[in-house]
């Protein structure tokens, strides 16, 4: 992980979600074209559990560089650009998080290929 002080976790935390959420749609898309689970198993299937699992990985990876980064600007000097990167860092790094979570909920409770 970079330092939570480097200008590059600016953009860390939406690239990653972006990575995440092309994975999700494309490897859901895959799946439903070429070996989709049976619509009457709903949510219960290995691929919903799947797109699960990786959405909270990567909600908890994200959530974690936020905090991560948060406790960083709390030992930065004030009024530095270190401290502002950090802050600003830590806020992307939870909206995408949450973003994450939200997106990535419905998989729980409907069925993948409908």
């Amino acid at each position: 992980m970079l330092n939570p002080k480097h200008p590059l976790q600016l953009a860390l935390g939406l690239t990653v979600w972006s990575v995440w959420f092309v994975a999700l749609y494309g490897g859901l898309s895959v799946v439903c074209a070429f070996a989709p689970p049976a619509p009457e198993a709903g949510p219960w299937t290995a691929l919903n559990a799947g797109l699960l699992a990786l959405t909270l990985v990567t909600t908890a990876l994200l959530a974690w560089w936020g905090w991560r980064c948060w406790q960083a600007s709390a030992h930065t000097e004030q009024g530095s650009n270190a401290r502002l990167i950090t802050r600003v860092s830590a806020g992307c790094h939870l909206l995408a998080a949450l973003a994450t979570l939200m997106i990535g909920l419905p998989a729980a409770v409907l069925p993948a290929c409908i």
